[in-house]
Order: structure tokens, then sequence, then C-alpha cells
């Protein structure tokens, strides 16, 4: 691949609209900084991304559009270079706002420039919020899309209009031996995440989740306080929320948002505060800890707080807290009431400590790291496609409505949950529970404890991306 023959994908924007995301989202990785704060991303930053398998290009993150001080001009300058410097532009804008004045001018100056140019409405987290698009129809862009980066909806037209300046990868022709065609649905080359070079991954962002009085907060203090260097403790307004991280194993293990848990105040309508809280930690985490007070047990309000585990994706380790001063509950009865309530996460473990004391809190940082590995686990195609076959050797494909279902082949297309597509004629046909099936038989054969792992069906050059 010839970098300097690519086509250039520049995002542009004012702050705080979702440019970075879109780059991550782009890039399949967490690698732009991420935040709610206006003016993070200064520099540019670059990236060649492949999209539909074999469409190559640059994407280039730029600064926010900014010109109240000397230092966001500076950067502002630098974004609009790039602009000119792009074959293909995207400005964002906040759909959560209405259309601005300075939002106009920026884009009618980009429009200048004679480029294909998209007008891409951010943050339309749901159908209600559609009607807030349509105001900004009287940009006059070429294009104009709804989008919600951060729930990934409403992504395949914007796939769609990209590809149609993004030519196809030029494909060397490789010599090979012409073999006898086979009946093999398994033969087909498939290109997939293993297929991507794996950077090194050495962050894990962990939300400390649960009821009030569970002891998340005694938790947290019983890690933080451990004999480990502490790297930082970035606080922010009253409002704001705070990252504390320590270094552990190589790995630096920042616990998301914690100045919901450390501080203490007046809090009304307990049930809506903690669900919503607990919500936008888990949009900035990988793994939940879901505590659990031992001496009250699973009530209605942890079900709810634990389906957002589920919601979002998440690792996830069980935290059975006071097990010092639970009474004459046994292990296995604590075990078998919680799995009973909590059936969705059956692939949590769990773990009995007292945060008060300390009993067992040294080993959740041991299961934290094993959970993220597992969390971004790859799984080789051929050793896919081998357990694949084992499955449904021992139960075949059910046919639907009398018409034969086949699944060629399967592939993991992502990380962080591992998600794994399986390749079939008739994706609609393909019953949930023979995929739950197959879900059951390949968690047999690799270790995903603590981990979720999604399967999807797909036609053969459908795009992997979920709506």
């Amino acid at each position: 691949m010839q970098e300097q023959n690519l086509k250039k994908v520049a995002i542009l924007g004012r702050p705080n609209v979702g440019k970075s995301s879109l780059f991550n989202r782009l890039a399949r990785q967490r690698d732009a900084i991420t935040s709610d704060v206006s003016g993070t991303t200064r520099d540019i930053k670059k990236r060649i991304v492949t999209i539909s398998g074999n469409r190559d290009f640059e994407v280039i993150d730029t600064g926010g559009i900014d010109y109240s001080s000397e230092l966001f001009s500076k950067v502002a300058e630098f974004s609009m270079k790039a602009a000119k410097m792009a074959d293909v532009i995207i400005y964002m804008v906040d759909g959560k706002s209405i259309p601005d004045e300075e939002d106009r001018e920026l884009f009618y100056q980009l429009q200048q420039l004679n480029k294909p140019l998209a007008l891409v409405v951010n943050k339309i987290d749901n159908d209600k919020e559609e009607e807030r698009y349509w105001e900004f129809l009287e940009f006059g862009a070429d294009i104009t899309f709804p989008m919600s980066v951060s729930h990934n909806r409403y992504f395949n037209d914007f796939y769609k209009w990209l590809e149609s300046y993004i030519p196809e990868r030029e494909e060397k022709p490789e010599l090979a031996l012409e073999a006898a065609e086979e009946d093999d649905p398994f033969g087909e080359f498939v290109t997939d995440i293993n297929s991507t070079v794996e950077e090194d991954d050495k962050e894990i962002s962990i939300a400390i989740i649960g009821r009030v009085n569970t002891g998340k907060s005694s938790l947290l203090n019983a890690l933080l306080g451990e004999e480990r260097s502490v790297v930082s403790d970035v606080a922010g307004t009253t409002i704001d929320p705070i990252d504390e991280s320590i270094e552990y194993n190589d790995y630096k293990v920042t616990f998301v948002d914690t100045a919901g848990i450390r501080r203490r105040g007046k809090i009304v309508g307990i049930e809506k505060y903690a669900l919503g809280r607990t919500e936008a930690m888990l949009e900035k985490a990988d793994i939940a800890l879901l505590m659990i007070d031992a001496t009250v047990g699973v009530t209605e309000l942890d079900e709810r707080i634990a389906g957002l585990i589920e919601k979002f994706r998440l690792g996830a380790l069980i935290v059975i807290n006071k097990w010092d001063i639970r009474g004459e509950k046994t292990y296995e009865e604590a075990v078998d009431d919680i799995r009973d309530e909590l059936k969705f996460l059956h692939y949590a473990p769990l773990i009995t400590i007292s945060a008060k004391t300390g009993m067992r809190v040294h080993k959740i940082l041991d299961q934290i790291v094993a959970i993220y590995e597992r969390y971004k686990q790859r799984i080789p195609t051929s050793k896919l496609n081998d357990i694949l076959r084992e499955a449904m050797t021992r139960h075949h494909v059910p046919s639907h409505n009398g018409a034969v279902v086949k699944i060629k082949f399967a592939t993991q297309y992502e990380t962080k949950p591992p998600k794994i597509a399986l390749i079939t004629n008739r994706p609609d046909g393909l019953h949930f529970s023979y995929k739950r099936y197959l879900a059951n038989y390949i968690r047999s054969k690799f270790d995903f404890e603590g981990v979720p792992l999604d399967i999807v069906a797909r036609k053969r050059g459908e795009r992997f991306e979920e709506e």
C-alpha cells in the first residue's frame, strides 16, 4: 500500500462536536483523546484506515476551529490547512444545539474549496432527536447525515457516501497453484481483524458500579491505597468527573468518573440518580465491577444496574462485598442466588471480598488484567472455523421455513468485546437459539470468562457494522 496515493479525508468542526470520536470509530480503536472539555485535540492526527474490506484512505483528525484565543486560533489555522490538503471533507456540528451562525460561515468557507463535503449532524442519539437534524438542512449542503458516533447509529448511508470517493484497493495478482474446486464452505478467504497489526494496548478503564451503600467508595480507596504508584488524580469542577489511575503489571488502570463515588451529597430520586450516573460511567469503561452487598443480596435495582453492563457490552466482574459480615449464608448459596437473578451476566466471574478489612481486594487487579486480555482477544480465523465445523457436525444448522440455511465461514471482525460474523446465505433464517448454541460452543473452546461474545449473521460482502 503506497500512502502517497491514498485519498485524504479530513474531519473538521468547532470544539467538542465529536470529531475525535468519529476518528476513533473509523480507526476502530480509541486512539485520539476524547473528552467533554473543549479544545482537547490541538494537533493534527492521522491514521490509515480501511472500510468495506478493501478501501484504504488516510483520515485526519483536526483541532476544533475556535478563534477565541491566540492558541486556539493557531489550532484553527492548522485545521483549515488540513482541509485544503484533503480530498474529502467532513464537517461536524453538534446536533444537540440549534444551528449556529459561526458553524454556517465555516461550512460556507469549506464549500468554496470545491471538494466533496458532507455535513454530519452528530449526537442524534435517538429517533426523537432527529427533529433537530432537520434544522441543519438550511445550510444547503449537498449531503447531510444525522449521526450518533457514541451510540454507533445511522452510519450506513455515511459509509456509502464515503465509499463513492474512496477507490477499491488495487490487488496485486499472486501466483498460486490451481486446486480442484471442492464444496468446502470454509474454503473462502476473508479479511478479518486478525489481518490488522495489533498495537500495544496497555490502558484499561474501569467503572465501579452498584447501589448506594454497597461499598464502592471503600473498594476504590482500598485499590488506590495499595503500595503502587498513583499515576493521576485529575480533578475538575464540582460537577466534573474525576478519573484516578494506578499502574499495575505494566498496565495503566483508570477508574473512571469517581467524583460521584467519593463525594457525598443530597440526592433526590436515588434510583434515577444511580442508573443515570452508571450509564455515563459505562460509556467510558472497558470493564465494570458490579458491587453486590452480601448482607442484602440482589435487589431489583441491582438487576437494573447490571442490565447496563449487558447494554454496553463490557467485561464484567461481580464483586460480593461485606463477606465478613454476611451471616450464615454459604458461598454456594450466595453464588446460586446471584446467578439466578443475573442470568444475563452468566459469563462474569465472582469474587467475595471485604473492602473494609481488605480481604481478597488485592486479587481484583489480577482479575481486571485477565478479563481485559480476554476482552481484546483475537481468535485466528482458521481456529475459529475449525471450532465452527465441530459445532455444526454435532448439531446441524436448522432449516428456516423449509429453506436450507448454510453457514459458509466465520470471522472475528471486532474486539472489545469480541464480535464474530457468521457468513451465511440466509442471515434472517439463522435462529437465535442456534446462534446461542454456537456462542456457548465457542466459549467452551476459548477462554472468554468475564467477556460478552457477540455473534451476528451476515451475507457475504455485507458490512459487519451493526446499526
